[in-house]
């Protein structure tokens, strides 16, 4: 900020003060010239001074309170005239003052009075000071009129710039402020998202990775190949994570030569030979709907008895969509870890439709304590992100046992020339993919069942 806008700063903060003290000085200069300049003819000198003194005293509220001031000097200019006084100079020049400062200063309605006022002044000092010659009454009227309506001029045209000032300041104020907004905003939304995708990387790796040793601690004494296999699920499930965390971490980093290398749309660039594993996240896409076969295949090797079921014809998704139904479908799973109890029987249904992808995650377990999971963050989340899609999540206890977990996304509609035909009603369009797991137990029965495999579809059922 320069000198000038420095000084312009203070003195409009300092208004009275600074007007007062010009008054004074105003009236210190005008007062003994405006006696000195009267006709000899005036017969007590003295009340030249008190004219003098009122009509200029007025002017240090002239910007404080601009419409009181003009009104102050108008009247005692006028009581002036009324008194046999038609013109003190220059102590009269307070009206053409206070005209301008009511026209900057003052509200529209102020200054608009004011003008009117100092026109038909200008008519009655004319009028006063001419006396009967008629010529001298309009060159007069006509002289200090259009001396007023100049000066009403002047301060119009400074008025519009003040206003235009004003306007540009409050402009800017007002984008400063939505733009703080914006950011605390986008800020926020970052916040959850990240939020979200950490909570369900840590929740479902390290469900895994608690029931692997479980089971490896277990079985170690009886079965030490299976606290080997349990061990490997564990190293393999926690490399994943990290991948994951390095990928989802990896749009924070600041490093100069990551910001300079050339990266893909949701891929995170591969350290270079030689620099090691922590300088960068290795390069991989976001998970999406058609890496469900390598979740179920992870959740599986931890010894849950998970079924991957397929209905209808996939078509892709729009963007961010198939991380949603990867996210909701792990984080399902993460609480059938949890809450659902021992060996619990879980099926994955995938059900692409016309206008929408539908997720189920079903289990016969326990399932109604999936709701206390802490504070229910893996619950919130996925209602968090199918709502940021136009989709539903419900949850809740299953018909018969166990705890659901339905999702529902809009999909674009398809195209005429790219739908599938519709297959006969002896033609069923689902696939299963059946783990090779031991037999499960009948609740009914409590006899042991065998977990059967549909047979291979035909080439029409494929296509």
């Amino acid at each position: 900020m320069g000198l000038w806008e420095r000084w312009n700063r203070w003195e409009d903060s300092h208004r009275f003060p600074i007007d007062a003290t010009l008054t004074g000085l105003v009236m210190l200069a005008a007062v003994p010239l405006s006696a000195a300049s009267a006709d000899s003819f005036y017969p007590v000198p003295f009340d030249l001074y008190l004219w003098s003194a009122a009509v200029i005293a007025p002017l240090a509220w002239r910007r404080s309170h601009p419409a009181a001031s003009a009104a102050v000097v108008f009247v005692v200019g006028l009581l002036q005239v009324l008194a046999g006084h038609s013109l003190i100079l220059p102590a009269d020049l307070a009206v053409l003052a206070a005209l301008y400062s009511v026209t900057v200063h003052g509200p529209r309605w102020a200054h608009r009075v004011a003008i009117t006022g100092a026109l038909l002044g200008s008519l009655l000092m004319s009028a006063a000071f001419s006396g009967n010659d008629p010529v001298s009454l309009i060159g007069t009227t006509l002289f200090a009129s259009s001396i007023a309506l100049a000066v009403w001029a002047f301060g119009l045209v400074r008025r519009q710039r003040r206003l235009t000032i004003d306007a540009l300041v409050d402009r800017a104020h007002r984008l400063e402020v939505e733009r703080d907004q914006q950011a605390r905003l986008a800020t926020s939304a970052e916040r959850s998202r990240i939020a979200r995708e950490m909570h369900d990387i840590v929740a479902h790796s390290l469900s895994v990775i608690i029931a692997q040793a479980d089971g490896g601690r277990y079985a170690a004494e009886a079965d030490p190949a299976a606290a080997t296999r349990a061990l490997g699920t564990i190293s393999e499930t926690g490399r994943a994570a990290l991948a994951d965390m390095r990928r989802l971490l990896g749009v924070l980093r600041t490093d100069p030569v990551d910001q300079a290398r050339p990266r893909s749309p949701g891929l995170v660039s591969a350290p270079e030979a030689g620099t090691g594993a922590s300088s960068g996240a290795t390069t991989s896409p976001m998970p999406a709907a058609h890496d469900l076969d390598s979740l179920v295949e992870q959740v599986r090797a931890s010894g849950l008895r998970v079924s991957l079921v397929r209905m209808g014809a996939p078509r892709p998704l729009p963007p961010g969509a198939g991380l949603t139904v990867y996210r909701i479908c792990q984080e399902s799973l993460t609480n059938v870890l949890k809450h659902a109890g021992p060996d619990p029987a879980v099926t994955v249904l995938v059900q692409w439709q016309a206008a929408a992808i539908q997720l189920e995650v079903s289990d016969d377990g326990r399932g109604a304590s999936a709701e206390s999971d802490g504070l229910g963050q893996g619950l919130l989340g996925m209602r968090e992100r199918a709502a940021m899609f136009g989709g539903s999540v419900k949850v809740g206890p299953r018909p018969g046992g166990g705890f659901r977990v339905r999702a529902q996304l809009p999909l674009p509609p398809v195209a005429h020339h790219d739908a599938s035909p519709e297959p006969t009603p002896s033609e069923p369009e689902e696939s299963v993919e059946s783990s090779s797991t031991p037999p499960l137990d009948d609740p009914a029965t409590g006899s042991r069942t065998t977990h059967r495999e549909r047979p291979p579809m035909n080439h029409r059922q494929q296509a």
